[in-house]
């Protein structure tokens, strides 16, 4: 039936949309190819987060049109749900698929009578299940898709968006090792700088028992360490009643309590479910926001050795005036308690944050605050962002823009400061044991490993992937720890 690729930009939750994509084609018997060059389905599944991520799948399309000009390209993801129209006018763009169409792309990328039956009707049953087909919106009639004259754009309302697309993603380097699992997709918070609401939708989750079927379906595969991820992660639950509240509770204690009283799950129930209906070895957090750092979380991942000792704390900004404008729902204070919190429970755990700069009105004094505040917490690294106008934001209104040359200023001294503690957070495991699995990146010389606490490792000689080992760390360069191991494992 044909080939297909599918490029990924963007965020984890991104990234796990384009394997679910993947599997769609799989199941409906086309062949994955090597490259972008040879397929006959192009699928650029898109970020829209800053202007950067926009050109970044406007030059892809160019660069995939001149290199496969006889491929079908089908644009998806954030940007294609944003900017539809923009996208289609583009040169060798066959398809327009939002976020909102994304969980039957295959279908309409290979089959025209499923294209059909998702454009260009106005029934009740339609509606129900597609919600607002797009050709009400723009006039675009199967007849011209078929023939080629125009371009096709399945794009609807996200907040009337249900489904939740469900696969592991494998990173190309840690394929034998890492899998990603999203379990969490939307966002219900309002950032004033933050387009992903309007596109992704509300927040929604994976049901429980099909996270546990996937995980357990990892675990069976050989997979020793999965990491799962969200939009907002800390959501999870939020929407889903307890259904059955007494196999919830049997499900392992401490989750007890607190389930036993309420009607609708938690993050928390989500982590003493996977450590109680599965064998996996080691979970791995993705981003939590602050206030989703409870502290019954945070006493399971301190004393559960079945989880990695790893923090992402988004903290944004330093200033409570900006956290304000930015529509932020916790304060300066209250960051500090909770990494504060993390890290008393967790002494040598990984602490990293999001922190944004140039933020609309963002002072020279807004800016110290933030660096204060970042050299003062235990982060062992940070993810630095210049704030980027995003269309449709409250932010992108904003007077008192502040200049690029200074935010790009500003956010150089933030990654310095955050490199200088990394690499003091590194160097205090020199001569001291580390937990760590081995990655799909080795040679006769060495081989890559990730500690538990997110620390890369080079490791004296070549090991298997896939395996736990318990290197003694003999020093760091190139922004990795050096390790070798025991004599008997070596």
């Amino acid at each position: 039936m044909g080939s297909f690729y599918v490029e990924n930009f963007g965020c984890r939750a991104t990234q796990a949309d384009g394997a679910a994509i993947e599997r769609q084609f799989a199941e409906r018997g086309l062949n994955r190819s090597a490259s972008a060059k040879s397929a006959k389905i192009v699928v650029l599944n898109t970020c829209t987060v800053t202007a950067a991520a926009d050109q970044d799948a406007r030059a892809a399309i160019r660069r995939i049109h001149r290199e496969n000009p006889d491929c079908q390209i089908i644009v998806t993801g954030c940007y294609a749900q944003r900017a539809p129209q923009e996208i289609a006018a583009l040169p060798g763009v066959s398809d327009v698929i939002g976020n909102s169409h994304k969980h039957v792309l295959a279908d309409l990328a290979i089959r025209p009578a499923a294209a059909k039956a998702y454009r260009g009707t106005n029934s009740a049953e339609s509606n129900a299940r597609t919600f607002v087909p797009v050709s009400e919106l723009f006039a675009s009639s199967t007849e011209n898709r078929e023939l080629g004259t125009e371009n096709s754009i399945f794009v609807s309302d996200i907040f009337a968006h249900t489904e939740l697309l469900a696969a592991p993603v494998f990173d190309a380097a840690n394929e034998r090792t890492r899998p990603n699992l999203k379990v969490q997709d939307g966002c219900d918070n309002r950032c004033s700088f933050c387009i992903i609401p309007s596109v992704r939708g509300h927040s929604r989750s994976l049901k429980l028992d099909q996270v546990i079927r996937e995980v357990n379906g990892l675990v069976e595969a050989g997979y020793r360490e999965v990491v799962i991820s969200g939009i907002n992660l800390g959501r999870w639950g939020r929407d889903l009643a307890i259904v059955d509240r007494h196999s919830m509770i049997a499900c392992g204690t401490g989750a007890s309590q607190e389930t036993a009283t309420k009607d609708q799950l938690a993050f928390v129930d989500l982590i003493h479910t996977i450590l109680n209906k599965t064998s996996l070895e080691k979970l791995r957090i993705s981003s939590v926001e602050p206030m989703d750092w409870s502290d019954q979380l945070i006493r399971l991942v301190a004393e559960s050795p079945r989880i990695a000792k790893h923090a992402h704390v988004p903290m944004q900004s330093g200033s409570d005036r900006v956290l304000r404008l930015m529509h932020r729902k916790y304060r300066p204070w209250h960051y500090r308690e909770k990494v504060l919190k993390i890290r008393q429970a967790m002494p040598t755990a990984a602490i990293g944050a999001d922190v944004m700069v140039g933020f609309p009105g963002e002072t020279d004094a807004d800016f110290e605050q933030t660096r204060g505040m970042v050299e003062e917490l235990p982060f062992t690294y940070l993810h630095v962002f210049t704030y980027s106008a995003r269309p449709g934001t409250a932010a992108a209104a904003m007077a008192n823009q502040v200049p690029v040359q200074i935010a790009r200023e500003r956010n150089r001294v933030l990654r310095e400061l955050a490199s200088e503690k990394k690499l003091s957070f590194m160097k205090s495991f020199i001569g001291r044991s580390v937990d760590a699995i081995t990655l799909n990146v080795s040679n006769e010389e060495s081989t890559e490993a990730l500690t538990d606490n997110y620390l890369k490792v080079r490791i004296e000689g070549e090991c298997p992937s896939n395996q736990w080992i318990c290197p003694q760390i003999t020093g760091v360069r190139d922004g990795a720890l050096q390790g070798r191991l025991p004599a008997r494992l070596a």
